[in-house]
C-alpha cells in the first residue's frame, strides 16, 4: 500500500489515518471488503423499502416527524430535504482539517456496512476527499446528538452538488462547479442515505483525535521547558529520581520525571542553590512538574482509549445488523466523546497555569536566585520580558474559562424528542482554542527559560547538552537571545511556531534519545 493512501475497510480506522487524511492530504480508497459490505447492506434496505410496513429512516420522517409513513414516490425527495434542511449552520467557517476529518470518519462508518448506503455514494465521498474539495461548514449548528447533524449536512450537501465548498486552491465556489471540474457526478440520494450521512459523532471525534496528537507534543514540550526552568533557577534534579516516582506509580508522572531528568543530564547548573543561597526545597511549580504533567499524560491516555473505541464504532440510526434487522438505537449520543473533550480542556488549563507560574518566577528578581529583573539587559531602561508574561497570563485566564465543561449542559430540541444532548461539538471547538493557547503559553516559558539559561552560561555555568541544543535550535528559528529591548512579538511568534511544529522535541532528542 502506498504510504500516502489510507484504505478504508469495514472495521474502523486509526488515529494516525485520521491525521494523515485531515492534515496531510492522504488519499482514500475503499477496500474490496468495504464495497461488498456496502452492497450487502443496501440489499437489506431495498428489501425493507419495498414492504408496506414503515421502517424508521427508510420509509418514515425523522426525529419528531417519525410517525409519518412516506410514500415511495416521495422518498428521494425526503432524503434530499433532510440534507437541505439540516444544513443550517451559522457563524465562521470551520477549519479545513476538521471538515476533512469529519468527512473521512463518516466514510469510515458508511464503509462498515451498517448504514445501508450504496457503494457509489461511499465512492463519491472518497472522490471528494481525494479531489481536495472541502465543504463549507459553519461553527454553530451541532448539539452533539443526534451526532453532528448540521456540520455533516453541509458535507452531504456538497455530495449532492449543492451549497458551497472550497477547492484545492483555497477558493470557495458552488459545490456543483467544483464537482464538475473534477469529473465527479453528484449523488442522487435514495432511501435512508440522507439520514445515514448525517447521524454521527464524526466532527467531535475528528477534533478529539487531532487534539490528542497536538497535546502529546505539548506535554513533551512542557517537560522540556520545565527542565529548562529548573536549570535556570539553579534547582535540584534530585526530585526527579526514579525511586521517588516508583513509590507513587502513576504512569505519566514517571514518564515526565524521566523526560526532565534526561534533558538535565550533564547540567552544571542544577543543585547550585546550596552553594550561596541555601533552599530547603524548590517551589511547587518546579518540584511538582512531573506530578502535574504526568496527571495530564494519564488523562490523554484515557481520552485515547475513548477515541479508539469510537474509531472502531459504526454510529448511525437506524443501523443494519448482520442478521438483516434494521434497528433504531441511541449510539449517536456524543456523551463519551464530550466528557473526555472537556477533561482535556481541564488538564490543558492546569498545564498552562503551571507553565505561567514558572515563567513568572524566572522574571521576579526576588525569586529567581540571581537572575536580572524580567531577564532585562539593563533593568529600568529595558523592560525585558515583563509583558511577555502579561500575554501568557491573559492566555492562562482564557484557558480557565475554556475549562468550564460544555458537556454539563444540555438543551432540548426537536419538539422534545431530542430532550438530552451532549454538546460534544461545543466541547471540541473550545478544546481547539485551548490547545492553541497552550501552545503559546509553553512557547513563552521556553523563550524565557532559554534566555535565563543563556544568562547563567554567560556567568560561567555550563547548561546541560540538551538545553544547549534547545537554545541553539530556537535561536536558529528566529527567536533571539538576551540583549536590549526589541520588538518582542516576532520572537514570541517564532517560539510559538517552533513548539507547534514539534521542533523543540526534535531539537533535544538527538541528545536525550527519544522522549515519551
Amino acid at each position: 500500500m502506498d504510504m500516502h493512501t489510507v484504505v478504508v475497510g469495514t472495521s474502523g480506522t486509526t488515529a494516525d489515518d485520521v491525521v494523515a487524511v485531515a492534515r496531510h492530504g492522504a488519499r482514500v480508497e475503499l477496500s474490496t471488503a468495504a464495497v461488498d459490505a456496502l452492497a450487502a447492506s443496501r440489499l437489506i434496505v431495498d428489501a425493507l423499502a419495498a414492504k408496506p410496513e414503515p421502517v424508521y429512516g427508510v420509509s418514515t420522517g425523522f426525529g419528531a416527524l417519525a410517525s409519518r409513513h412516506i410514500s415511495t414516490e416521495l422518498r428521494a425527495q425526503l432524503q434530499r430535504n433532510i440534507v437541505r434542511s439540516h444544513a443550517a449552520g451559522m457563524g465562521p467557517r470551520v477549519e479545513r482539517e476538521v471538515v476533512r476529518a469529519l468527512m473521512f470518519l463518516r466514510l469510515k462508518t458508511v464503509a462498515s456496512g451498517h448504514t445501508g448506503v450504496r457503494p457509489e455514494v461511499a465512492q463519491t465521498m472518497a472522490d471528494v476527499l481525494n479531489a481536495g474539495i472541502t465543504p463549507v461548514v459553519h461553527e454553530y449548528g451541532s448539539l452533539g446528538c443526534s451526532g453532528d447533524l448540521a456540520p455533516l449536512s453541509h458535507c452531504a450537501l456538497t455530495l449532492m452538488g449543492e451549497g458551497e465548498a472550497e477547492g484545492p486552491d483555497g477558493t470557495v465556489r458552488p459545490a456543483g462547479e467544483l464537482l464538475a471540474a473534477h469529473g465527479i457526478t453528484p449523488v442522487e440520494l435514495r432511501e435512508k442515505e440522507g439520514l445515514a450521512l448525517l447521524n454521527g459523532t464524526d466532527g467531535m471525534l475528528g477534533m478529539l483525535v487531532m487534539a490528542l496528537a497536538d497535546l502529546r507534543n505539548l506535554y513533551t514540550s512542557a517537560d522540556i521547558t520545565a527542565a529548562l526552568t529548573l536549570e535556570a533557577l539553579l534547582g535540584t534534579d534530585k526530585v526527579l529520581a526514579p525511586e521517588l516516582h516508583a513509590i507513587r506509580p502513576h504512569p505519566g508522572q514517571g514518564v515526565s520525571a524521566d523526560n526532565m531528568l534526561r534533558v538535565l543530564a550533564g547540567s552544571g547548573l542544577t543543585g547550585h542553590h546550596q552553594d550561596d543561597a541555601p533552599r530547603v526545597q524548590d517551589a511547587y511549580s518546579v518540584r511538582c512538574a512531573p506530578q502535574v504533567n504526568g496527571a495530564g499524560r494519564d488523562t490523554l491516555d484515557y481520552a485515547a482509549v475513548v477515541a479508539g473505541r469510537e474509531l472502531a464504532s459504526s454510529v448511525d440510526n437506524p443501523v443494519v445488523l448482520p442478521d438483516g434487522r434494521v434497528e433504531s438505537n441511541g449510539n449517536f449520543h456524543g456523551a463519551p466523546v464530550a466528557y473526555v473533550l472537556d477533561f482535556l480542556a481541564i488538564v490543558a488549563a492546569d498545564l498552562g497555569s503551571i507553565c505561567e507560574r514558572r515563567t513568572d518566577r524566572l522574571l521576579d528578581k526576588h525569586r529567581s536566585h540571581g537572575l536580572p529583573p524580567f531577564l532585562a539587559d539593563d533593568a529600568g531602561v529595558d523592560s525585558g520580558l515583563m509583558i511577555a508574561q502579561y500575554t501568557q497570563a491573559a492566555l492562562v485566564s482564557e484557558m480557565k474559562r475554556l475549562a468550564v465543561p460544555a458537556s454539563a449542559d444540555s438543551i432540548p430540541s426537536s419538539a422534545m424528542q431530542e430532550d438530552h444532548v451532549s454538546m460534544g461539538w461545543s466541547a471540541a471547538r473550545k478544546l481547539r482554542t485551548a490547545v492553541d493557547n497552550l501552545t503559546r503559553i509553553v512557547a513563552v516559558e521556553l523563550y524565557a527559560a532559554t534566555r535565563a539559561v543563556e544568562i547563567r552560561a554567560a556567568e560561567g555555568l555550563t547548561p546541560a547538552p540538551a538545553s544547549q541544543a534547545a537554545v541553539a535550535a530556537l535561536r536558529e528559528a528566529g527567536a533571539e537571545g538576551p540583549g536590549p529591548d526589541r520588538f518582542l512579538a516576532p520572537d514570541l511568534a517564532a517560539a510559538d511556531t517552533f513548539v507547534r511544529e514539534g521542533r523543540l522535541v526534535a531539537a533535544v532528542e538527538p541528545v536525550t534519545g527519544p522522549l515519551a
